[in-house]
């Protein structure tokens, strides 16, 4: 995905190595770490949090490679506030307020409760802020095996589809279903969940579809990887490789082929009036 000489957000608060929280040690957990994953990438609620072994970070300096990876976040948050007000202008839903992106190491506090890098990266409506431990780009090399360097549209996909939360908090989508969530039982909830997650993936492929028209910016080969990134974080993925099978009443996230097809329609279509998980039965969806 080129990215090179694109501006950077200003809407980046950057806590990381200040020392106050925790990081998931990567070697030996990977099960752990898949297990997780399975109910918490991406989007998942913060009073789950995966139980895995965690070791104490101080103020460790950035690598390089890690300040490269939060250039590039910088960027992909700018390009979605350039799309995103460029959307609601030409919709006529008003002024865009962006939320902002905070880069952490390991545990942040957030105002929607204790944020962990087990979680992957995740958005608080509470404070209209998306949450990004770095070493998540890691987990998705070395633990998925997901394709593309650490400018690929498959790393700018997970930001995007934490900016689709926001949009969907922005049209009192999440709010809706967050309430339904609460009243119901959990395979329901699931439900609920899952067309939430799905949502999030279209309007990632919506605004990959403008940042390409705009700026010209995604190859085919960036299109394959993120596709394939979608594929790798299904909920029936993810439960057969960590389990060996898969439990459709459990799904939170929705299924690589549901996944895939949610962000390529966005993609494809450009149309935001197609965002219609809600509306959709268990069998189109």
């Amino acid at each position: 995905m080129r990215l090179e000489g694109r501006r950077e957000s200003e809407n980046v608060e950057d806590r990381r190595g200040m020392g106050t929280g925790t990081k998931v040690g990567l070697g030996g957990i990977g099960s752990l770490i898949i297990a997780g994953l399975i109910t918490l990438l991406m989007g998942g609620n913060l009073g789950d949090v995966l139980g895995a072994a965690i070791q104490t970070e101080g103020g460790q300096e950035a690598t390089p490679e890690q300040e490269e990876l939060a250039v590039f976040a910088s960027r992909v948050i700018a390009s979605t506030e350039d799309v995103w007000s460029q959307i609601f202008n030409d919709y006529s839903i008003g002024q865009y307020p962006a939320p902002k992106m905070v880069l952490y190491t390991g545990a942040v506090r957030t105002a929607c409760g204790q944020g962990s890098a087990a979680m992957g990266p995740f958005y608080c409506s509470g404070d209209q802020k998306v949450y990004l431990d770095l070493s998540f780009f890691q987990t998705m090399d070395q633990q998925l095996g997901v394709q593309g360097d650490n400018s690929s549209l498959a790393k700018a996909y997970v930001i995007a589809h934490e900016v689709g939360h926001h949009i969907e908090y922005l049209l009192g989508t999440l709010e809706k279903a967050h309430q339904r969530m609460q009243a119901t039982n959990t395979t329901t909830a699931n439900r609920y969940s899952v067309r939430l997650e799905l949502m999030a993936d279209f309007y990632a492929g919506i605004w990959a579809h403008y940042e390409d028209k705009y700026f010209n910016s995604i190859s085919d080969k960036d299109l394959m990887e993120a596709i394939d990134c979608a594929q790798k974080i299904g909920d029936d993925y993810l439960q057969k490789r960590a389990q060996g099978h898969a439990s459709p009443e459990s799904f939170t996230h929705g299924t690589s082929a549901q996944r895939m097809k949610w962000f390529k329609l966005g993609y494809d279509t450009g149309d935001v009036r197609r965002a219609t998980t809600f509306q959709e039965s268990d069998d189109t969806l």
